[in-house]
């Protein structure tokens, strides 16, 4: 199995590794699963989440591939890069859930972009259990150095806590 490039991808360290771009309402907060009006996860190794506020919270990691080990011969012959994500919402309360993920150059240049069109889960339409985003890379071209991962969201009721989308078991692996 390839190997996470993402550090501490479900919260089991608190917010270490990941930048904080965007802290609104109440900030992000990491809980347990499967948390108030919430599901289990599919994955028993997976027992935290985190989640956001009533303002847009997003978080990010920049991965530097050569500092993981990479050669820039592997990264040129354009290997395919897997992401992953999971997110749900809680039955109380809508959500909306967002994820960005870029390949960059060595100026950080961005050589593909994937970006999802925002997602609203409606507990009145939808059950709001997890549900799992992926998206693989290929033929992008030479040069990939750093991969830029960032999701989060909000709620769309604007209540005061951590009532937004819930994300883990994040991933981005690379297929050398």
């Amino acid at each position: 199995m390839a190997r996470n490039l993402l550090n501490n991808p479900s919260g089991e360290e608190q917010f270490e590794y990941w930048e904080l771009t965007e802290n609104g309402g109440n900030q992000w907060q990491v809980e347990d699963l499967p948390g108030d009006c919430g599901y289990d996860f599919c994955n028993d190794g997976v027992t935290k989440y985190f989640t956001t506020s009533f303002e847009m919270c997003l978080k990010r990691q920049v991965i530097d591939l050569l500092a993981e080990g990479y050669s820039p011969e592997e990264l040129d012959a354009q290997p395919t890069v897997n992401v992953e994500d999971w997110y749900c919402g809680r039955t109380d309360c809508g959500c909306i859930y967002q994820m960005t993920v870029c390949l960059l150059d060595e100026n950080q240049e961005v050589l593909q972009e994937f970006k999802l069109d925002p997602v609203t889960l409606d507990p009145d339409c939808d059950d709001c259990s997890w549900k799992q985003v992926s998206h693989v890379f290929s033929e992008y071209g030479p040069g990939l150095r750093f991969i830029f991962f960032e999701h989060g969201g909000k709620d769309t009721k604007y209540w005061n806590g951590w009532f937004g989308v819930r994300v883990t078991g994040s991933s981005v692996t690379i297929g050398v």
